[in-house]
């Protein structure tokens, strides 16, 4: 697989098999990820992962919690605003077409983002951990080596979904893993192997074309 048709072919896979994903394989991909950039070389990450009867303490945490609550750092901006709004609208409406979840049944898709919290029924989660004292930059390097794990896996064969719904449990998702004051989770990431007979696997979202996020001078 080349860089191309993994940045292309990678997407947020949201129904896994139970296969497990061996330990070593998960530290093959984060051994790979590490050399994502960073300003600084400051590598303002760390990861906690979690598989088995870790995973399942994970899963039972966040249902003791539902549905939890963001706090100063939220996903998404208040009053999201176009084209944003209706990009997020649209790949919304789409999964849950695929589903068969019509707008009407409220607590369909309130079971289906629950299951969020469930890792879509992978075997391995990673949390992606930074210390709370880090500037915008530093987020974005984290980002970056989020998207570098999700290669590295993708080109083993490893399917994942970035899973910024766990922001609404970093307080009690500190407290479980005993982070310091001074650090917080950022959000998750389901790993493992794409059940691809369910149709919701299927969703690609739409991207917007060069011309449109674009400007080119002088060239």
């Amino acid at each position: 697989m080349n860089i191309d048709e993994a940045i292309k072919t990678r997407v947020s896979i949201r129904a896994f098999k139970p296969d497990p994903v061996p330990e070593q394989l998960v530290r093959d991909i984060l051994d790979v990820a590490r050399f994502a950039p960073s300003g600084g070389n400051l590598q303002p990450w760390k990861v906690i992962a979690v598989s088995g009867a870790e995973r399942d303490a994970v899963v039972a945490l966040a249902q003791a919690n539902l549905p939890g609550a963001e706090d100063d750092r939220p996903v998404y901006p208040a009053d999201l605003w176009e084209p944003y709004r209706s990009r997020r609208y649209k790949v919304g409406e789409d999964m849950y077409a695929l589903l068969g979840i019509g707008r009407d049944n409220k607590p369909a898709r309130f079971m289906h983002l629950a299951q969020n919290f469930q890792f879509f029924g992978a075997p391995v989660a990673l949390f992606f951990v930074i210390d709370k004292g880090m500037g915008h930059g530093q987020w974005a390097h984290l980002g970056m080596f989020m998207q570098s794990v999700a290669l590295a896996a993708l080109e083993r064969g490893v399917h994942s979904c970035m899973q910024e719904a766990w922001a609404r449990m970093r307080i009690p998702l500190a407290q479980h893993f005993a982070l310091p004051e001074t650090e917080m989770i950022y959000c998750g990431m389901a790993l493992g192997y794409a059940d691809m007979t369910k149709p919701v696997n299927t969703l690609r979202s739409d991207r917007a074309s060069v011309d449109e996020f674009a400007t080119f001078k002088g060239f």
